[in-house]
């Protein structure tokens, strides 16, 4: 693939990962006319939270999208924590659903990380990406998540090396505005904090001669 693609999806296992790992991407690549969707998997639902936790993450992500710019946005109401649970083909088969139904060049997955949901999701997400029909991605990577990502034991689980750097120095303050729609989400949490955000945004631009950057993880790219 070479050049902007017209469409990219972004699958999140909650609300505010799309955001963390990918919010300023998210921003550039609609603001350059690039149709994004995002499907946020699961989300705060009982039976670990109460139902009002879920309406409050939802109206946050809306408002989030919004900012962001993103052009559609769905939510598969599985509870957080519960993903592996569900049906191993049910949980590939709507997140497949979406992939066909927004045909995206570009997919953004979570990086399978310390989180039960990042890694159950991950595997699902891959096997919706199968290039086995004419309008599969050409472009599928994995980004990194704060508070999670990072929380890995070196040399025992997988490590997050990126090899592809989006300069994103130029939407960062719509990132940091889609972030701050989350309160209930960064009150609170220092790892996933907007000082964290930013720091780590300006180390992985340090890496790449530009003010910011957001990492990502190449599983797959056909030029």
């Amino acid at each position: 693939m070479i050049g902007l693609p017209k469409r990219m999806s972004v699958i999140a296992p909650h609300p505010d990962d799309e955001t963390l790992g990918a919010g300023a991407t998210i921003a550039r690549f609609a603001a350059e006319g690039v149709e994004v969707s995002v499907l946020i998997v699961s989300g705060h639902l009982p039976p670990l939270y109460p139902q009002e936790a879920f309406e409050t993450t939802r109206r946050e992500a809306d408002a989030a999208m919004k900012t962001l710019g993103a052009a559609r946005w769905d939510f598969l109401e599985i509870p957080a924590t519960k993903v592996h649970e569900a049906p191993v083909a049910e949980v590939n088969g709507r997140i497949s659903a979406f992939l066909r139904e927004t045909s995206p060049e570009v997919v953004l997955l979570p990086f399978p990380d310390r989180h039960i949901d990042h890694r159950v999701i991950f595997d699902a997400s891959v096997v919706a990406c199968r290039p086995v029909h004419p309008k599969a991605p050409r472009l599928v990577m994995a980004y990194e998540t704060l508070s999670e990502t990072h929380w890995n034991a070196p040399g025992i689980e997988p490590a997050f090396g990126p090899e592809v750097f989006v300069d994103t120095t130029a939407y960062m303050d719509r990132k940091q505005a889609a972030l701050e729609c989350y309160a209930s989400q960064i009150q609170n949490a220092p790892s996933r904090s907007i000082e964290a955000c930013m720091a780590l945004a300006k180390f992985r631009g340090s890496q790449n001669g530009c003010g910011y950057a957001e990492a990502f993880k190449v599983i797959r790219a056909v030029i």
